[in-house]
């Protein structure tokens, strides 16, 4: 049997995927090791693909220095700035993406943390939104603390977003205003009032392999079963504009490692995917079955419909993937 196999047959006995496995993988042909992650894939999730959309519900003027992020205002961008939507607006969103047939939106927002009066009127529009639709609530609203995310959860939010981003030691080269370690705190606020949790990264910053690797085995640590995986879209003014983008190899293999090493979770394609021609087409047949749909926070993406489309073409049906899939 080859490397592959051996580690394919592993992860269907249940068996946990090492560091020093995954690096192996990581060498093997694309084609391979992509098609034992789908195969991987469909013994734990079936056909359920998770797919949600996204809100920019407070935009730019961040103090954060994250190198990759146009809303940080310690750089010259294009992006947007605007504060709190009105939960009117919101509402009028979240009800309008239910009836395309999404099953989650996420309200996001910009800056370190929301404050409390800004989590009273994020608390307003996640009321109004779970008055007039159906549609399960995620808030991407920074460092919160534990209080903080209680009152969201009681107001009807389901779900915390906070990526890592990256591995600790790469973490200080992106960012020096706060830590992974600040996010994991976040992150554990959120676990402590019930909340499930969707935290992954960005492709293409500067890291290796291996620091994707140590991110994905922090979130299986972290028990985390919805997992985004970003491609940098370089954005002009922000010190990684020059970034070389990725091969779709570098990405399809990548996202195979992290199905090896989450077998049961959402590995959700997010930003860049409006850099691949394909829609993600490959991506999807190569260990990914989720995605965020429709436009980014600062780029554009596909359209609902577009991706709902393509879905049924890759014999996917649309469905939550909340904790294991089994």
């Amino acid at each position: 049997m080859s490397v592959v196999d051996c580690a394919e047959q592993r992860v269907l006995r249940q068996e946990s995927v090492t560091k020093e496995d995954a690096l192996i993988l990581a060498e093997q042909p694309t084609g391979e090791l992509c098609a034992a992650a789908d195969r991987i894939r469909r013994h734990f999730c079936g056909d359920k693909f998770d797919l949600c959309t996204i809100i920019s519900a407070k935009s730019g003027h961040c103090p954060e220095d994250c190198k990759f992020c146009a809303q940080s205002a310690c750089y010259h961008t294009a992006a947007e700035c605007y504060p709190m939507l009105p939960r009117e607006t919101i509402a009028a969103r979240a009800e309008s993406d239910a009836k395309r047939g999404v099953l989650r939106l996420s309200l996001v927002t910009s800056g370190r943390r929301l404050s409390d009066r800004e989590v009273d009127e994020a608390c307003r529009a996640i009321r109004a939104i779970r008055a007039g639709s159906p549609i399960h609530i995620c808030v991407s609203m920074g460092l919160l603390t534990q209080e903080q995310y209680g009152r969201l959860k009681e107001a009807g939010a389901d779900r915390v977003h906070n990526n890592l981003e990256t591995s600790a030691r790469y973490f200080p080269t992106i960012c020096t205003t706060h830590t992974i370690a600040d996010k994991v705190a976040a992150i554990r606020a959120a676990q402590a009032v019930g909340m499930k949790i969707c935290s992954g990264g960005i492709l293409g910053l500067g890291e290796t392999m291996e620091d994707r690797i140590d991110m994905a085995i922090l979130l299986r640590e972290l028990g985390i079963r919805s997992v985004p995986v970003n491609v940098l879209n370089p954005i002009s003014g922000t010190p990684f504009e020059k970034n070389p983008r990725l091969s779709i190899d570098e990405i399809r293999t990548t996202i195979a490692v992290f199905r090896f090493l989450l077998p049961d979770a959402a590995i959700r394609m997010a930003g860049g995917r409006g850099l691949m021609p394909d829609h993600g087409r490959l991506c999807f047949e190569s260990g990914a079955n989720a995605a965020i749909s429709g436009d980014m926070l600062t780029t554009a993406g596909y359209t609902v419909e577009t991706d709902l489309a393509l879905l049924a073409e890759l014999g996917y049906r649309p469905a939550l993937i909340d904790k294991a899939c089994r």
